[in-house]
């Protein structure tokens, strides 16, 4: 697929899984971006501050629109660049989609966002019953989702095409086997291609 021409820059960190969404968009529409890492300390500047007063990731800014938050970045990016569109035609399946995107996008990816878990969670359970906690969550709102989409995914988790519902789940998934020691082998709808 080749490249348009366009003017995107991405505030990002790498280890962000609401900017890795925001990557694998901007990937499968073939689109050039300019990458901006974004540190924790790099949250506080005030020309960060005046693209989002909330100081989170991911940030685009398009020529002059600046938009935050991934679910938005994301539908802004498929209705302005159509090509390898990111949700279905069908409708029952397109609201899918939505459903899985906002299962992980509230109640599974706050519990694996590290600052939340140590400023709140840590206080609440304690150092050492912070990422038992983590884990009972996440492995809570993974069972959800095996049962949502046992009967409806395919190569990918709607079917047999790419779209939302991957976008959030990748992430989650990646993050939970890598920085959170989940074991994915009891998620086989989720982890079989």
């Amino acid at each position: 697929m080749e490249s348009e021409a366009v003017n995107l820059k991405l505030y990002s960190h790498w280890m962000s899984s609401c900017s890795f969404r925001v990557r694998i968009a901007l990937n499968l529409k073939g689109l050039k971006y300019h990458y901006v890492a974004v540190t924790a300390s790099s949250k506080s500047d005030p020309e960060f501050l005046k693209l989002n007063p909330l100081a989170l990731i991911p940030v685009l800014v398009d020529g002059d629109f600046v938009l935050a938050e991934s679910l938005a970045i994301i539908m802004y990016l498929d209705d302005k660049y159509p090509q390898y569109p990111l949700l279905p035609h069908d409708i029952p399946k397109r609201a899918l989609n939505f459903q899985v995107a906002h299962i992980v996008a509230s109640s599974i990816q706050p519990f694996q966002n590290m600052g939340f878990l140590n400023n709140f969670i840590e206080k609440k359970v304690g150092p050492h019953e912070k990422l038992p906690w983590a884990q009972s969550v996440i492995r809570k709102g993974f069972t959800a989702l095996e049962k949502l989409l046992k009967d409806q995914a395919g190569r990918y988790a709607t079917g047999d095409e790419i779209f939302l519902a991957d976008l959030f789940l990748a992430p989650q998934l990646y993050s939970a086997y890598k920085r959170f020691n989940i074991s994915m082998v009891v998620f086989c709808v989720l982890i079989t291609p």
